[in-house]
């Protein structure tokens, strides 16, 4: 890796990555044990690292196979029974190609009406692609005591702030800063995406953009056609 390819790494990859390894190491000095596991962690940290300034597109590609045949169903399986160790939730979106219905965990950045996603992969995520053909989605969340189907409508926010946003919704909510933390070790174009959640039959108000960044929002309506 050339010394300025580090000008193509996404804002806070690095910050992600130093977190993580600190994590790793701090447990290991709190439990002890071997060294293999957090040498073995670090190593996957630095080369998603390198691979990113290498190439986002391979780093996606790699992420993405890894999740929707291991982790992906994992944390479906989980949800369906109600174990939730990582506090996530369930996005349901249509398929834009077959029309089938498509669930994939997302962390659960419910602030009342407003539902946030921080997208790893941006506009190369499944799930946005098929949001942008049809914004009608369901979050299955715990509502009070109970776990839910919630519709709602979603939307890119292409010119919001994702590490902001981001930070807004941790809240120093313990599950969600280490989602968080997660999401910008393995994203490669981090990308906001805001659902509108129908709770009780009433959609929440327009959602706000990050001050840091000007709203220029794109509404996506549905094709019909």
């Amino acid at each position: 890796m050339k010394p300025y390819d580090c000008i193509n790494l996404p804002r806070g990859l690095v910050v992600g990555t130093v977190l993580a390894l600190g994590l790793t190491w701090g447990l290991h000095a709190l439990t002890g044990g071997g060294l293999l596991s957090p040498v073995i962690q670090s190593v996957v940290y630095l080369a998603l690292l390198v691979i990113t300034a290498r190439s986002r597109r391979a780093k996606v590609l790699i992420v993405r196979t890894v999740q929707r045949w291991t982790v992906n169903p994992l944390m479906r399986l989980c949800l369906a029974i109600g174990i939730n160790p990582l506090g996530l939730a369930i996005l349901e979106t249509t398929g834009r190609t077959s029309g089938r219905l498509r669930r994939v965990p997302v962390g659960n950045g419910r602030q009342g009406h407003d539902f946030w996603i921080i997208a790893e992969h941006g506009s190369r995520a499944g799930y946005v692609r098929n949001i942008s053909q049809d914004p009608r989605v369901r979050v299955r969340l715990r509502v009070g005591w109970r776990y839910r189907w919630v519709p709602g409508i979603a939307t890119i926010l292409p010119d919001d702030d994702p590490l902001a946003r981001q930070r807004r919704v941790i809240a120093w909510h313990p599950l969600r800063a280490y989602n968080a933390m997660n999401v910008r070790v393995l994203g490669a174009d981090l990308l906001t995406v805001h659902v509108r959640l129908f709770l009780d039959g009433a959609p929440g108000p327009e959602p706000q953009t990050s001050p840091q960044s000007p709203p220029e929002r794109v509404s996506l309506a549905r094709s019909d056609g």
